[in-house]
């Protein structure tokens, strides 16, 4: 009888302990002799928790693959949009514009040849072809048609069912790059043509579910034919892989019903595995069998933003979260921030009925009352700079008036520092207390920067874009500003970002995804968050976007919506936002944790004896 090691190839070891595990250990099986069981590394098939859509929708379209998606199209009714959005992998950022926005059109390609076809708004024929930042026509469908089926990739597209006017089609239809030409049409009638998915390619594509049906039919390049059941009959649901290794998730069995299930397909028959963490139906799909990607969808109440990833890996994959931490001992907003996640520090601010003098020390768990700064104030959204025990914050609104006071902590006590050059309230501000860095603001010059040695403040460069309660983050000589408010234009939101080098700022070619103002950030450069805000008059949101030091890209959102929060800025992959407005008037105590996507390799005990 053949053993383990004929097997497998690898012989049964004996350790005293788990070993350090990396993904090489995967079907190794070992003796724990501590724990006296045999242990080995298995494949887990799973979805994970992923950076949000800027833009909640459903009946949208998706392309590319798990590392490199594409989102263009749907709606939040009764809006139908024109977006795009690009994923990296972690987040989601804006791509340029559809020329006609549509929902419930086809997809295929990839992120930098992209190809949208049809839709609904109302019902076309267009082809649209992506090359990485824009959209251009291409050759238009013979059909018109929404709540297709669509997959390949740019260059030879295939498109099936879905409703036509005035009835449901079975035509399918093969796109080479510049026109469409007649395929065979497929074998199934009436209402399973529509609100299929599909994957594959255009000579070995696959065509599944629709509309109270769990048929699956095979394309060869010329024509269909019938293929093993789903499991669970559905419609609106998406597709990734091929034809011989696919995946179906997501979609609708009655009305209002919002599935998780998820579907792997061999060639020959269907399995189930993981389901979603989020059902949801219009959902939009993109990558492979092993490495899925699901995003938007309708989940029976409204359009979401959540995105999930599907892998079969060694890796216990945690998506990135916010945590509750311990409540403040007065709710507030318009409060400074200083910090980190575990040493952080709130000071002054706004009760609802007056400005508090109050200031707070947070360990990474709970708050603790501290000894109060010298003047109560508020006004003070995006200010704040340095740590727990060495924190600084100018300008904000005393009384009736604003002020240009500067006070300084040492971890114990607050002391009055060197004057701002001007009085002025929602003054950005980021750094440390003997090199920090303030910057607009509201009644301040707008574009006025200056910078603190830790007894008086000197000009710097001015901003680009003029801008009060903006956020920021990093250092007096490395730093980063997005988004803020700008009442002299309209709309006030703005979404530019700037990086000064310490003497000049410099416009970024990529503006965060959501333009919004009374927000917070932490970090340092190239490794920065910022999350919450107000992205128009009296709305808050719940969505966070970090920075690599090129680009914005979406992440887990909070799990309260507020604006005029605060944070501890000095965080890097592991920030902390505490405080704020909930709706306009009520202010809120509660603390926000957060942490990034994490993979771990993890032992699986096979015997226990």
């Amino acid at each position: 009888m053949a053993d383990y090691a004929d097997i497998y190839g690898k012989r049964v070891k004996e350790f005293t302990d788990d070993p350090t595990l990396t993904s090489s250990y995967e079907g190794q099986v070992w003796y724990n002799e501590n724990s006296g069981t045999l242990k080995s590394v298995v494949a887990i098939e799973a979805w994970s928790n992923s950076g949000a859509l800027s833009t909640a929708r459903n009946d949208l379209a998706g392309a590319g693959t798990q590392t490199a998606g594409l989102a263009f199209g749907g709606q939040q009714p009764p809006t139908v949009y024109d977006l795009t959005e690009e994923y990296n992998g972690s987040g989601w950022s804006n791509g340029g514009n559809l020329g006609t926005a549509t929902k419930g059109g086809g997809g295929a390609g990839t992120q930098t040849a992209g190809l949208a076809f049809g839709g609904n708004y109302p019902v076309t024929n267009v082809t649209q072809e992506y090359n990485g930042s824009s959209w251009t026509a291409g050759g238009n469908m013979g059909t018109g048609r929404y709540a297709l089926g669509g997959v390949g990739i740019q260059t030879a597209g295939l498109a099936f069912g879905g409703r036509a006017q005035p009835a449901n089609t079975n035509a399918t239809e093969e796109y080479n790059g510049s026109s469409w030409t007649a395929g065979g049409n497929m074998a199934r009638t009436g209402d399973t043509l529509i609100r299929l998915a599909g994957a594959g390619l255009q000579t070995a594509a696959l065509g599944f579910g629709g509309l109270t049906t769990n048929l699956t039919e095979e394309y060869d390049g010329s024509s269909w034919t019938s293929g093993a059941n789903l499991n669970t009959a559905r419609w609106s649901l998406a597709g990734a892989g091929i034809q011989t290794a696919a995946l179906a998730f997501g979609g609708s069995t009655t009305p209002d019903s919002a599935q998780t299930a998820t579907e792997k397909y061999d060639g020959s028959s269907w399995t189930v595995t993981g389901a979603l963490a989020t059902g949801r139906w219009e959902i939009a799909g993109a990558g492979t069998q092993t490495a899925g990607l699901a995003f938007g969808g309708y989940n029976g109440t409204a359009s979401v933003a959540s995105t999930e990833e599907f892998t079969k890996s060694t890796n216990v994959i945690t998506g990135a979260a916010w945590a509750a931490g311990g409540n403040l001992n007065t709710a507030r907003s318009s409060l400074a921030g200083f910090g980190t996640q575990s040493a952080a520090l709130a000071a002054a601010g706004y009760t609802g009925t007056a400005n508090t003098s109050n200031s707070e020390e947070y360990n990474g768990t709970s708050w603790t009352e501290g000894n109060n700064v010298s003047t109560a104030r508020r006004g003070l959204t995006s200010g704040g700079f340095g740590t727990q025990t060495a924190g600084a914050f100018t300008g904000g609104y005393v009384g009736p008036t604003p002020t240009n006071a500067t006070e300084e902590y040492n971890g114990t006590s607050w002391t009055g520092g060197g004057n701002y050059p001007a009085p002025g309230y929602e003054i950005g501000q980021f750094g440390v207390e003997t090199a920090g860095l303030a910057y607009g603001g509201t009644t301040a010059p707008l574009a006025s920067t200056n910078e603190y040695n830790g007894t008086a403040w000197t000009g710097g460069g001015s901003l680009n874009t003029p801008r009060g309660s903006s956020a920021g983050f990093g250092t007096q000589t490395a730093g980063v500003v997005g988004g803020g408010f700008n009442p002299a234009v309209s709309p006030s939101r703005i979404s530019a970002t700037e990086n000064y080098n310490g003497t000049a700022w410099t416009t970024s070619p990529l503006s965060i995804n959501e333009a919004r103002g009374s927000q917070a950030a932490s970090g340092i450069e190239t490794l920065g968050i910022i999350a919450g805000g107000s992205p128009g008059p009296g709305v808050q949101t719940a969505s966070a976007e970090k920075y690599d030091g090129s680009s914005w890209t979406t992440t887990a959102s909070l799990a309260t919506a507020r604006q005029s929060l605060s944070s501890g800025k000095q965080s890097g992959s592991s920030a902390v936002i505490f405080a704020g407005d909930i709706t306009p008037g009520t202010r809120y105590a509660n603390t926000e944790n957060f942490t990034p996507e994490t993979a771990v390799v993890t032992a699986k005990t096979l015997t226990t004896s």
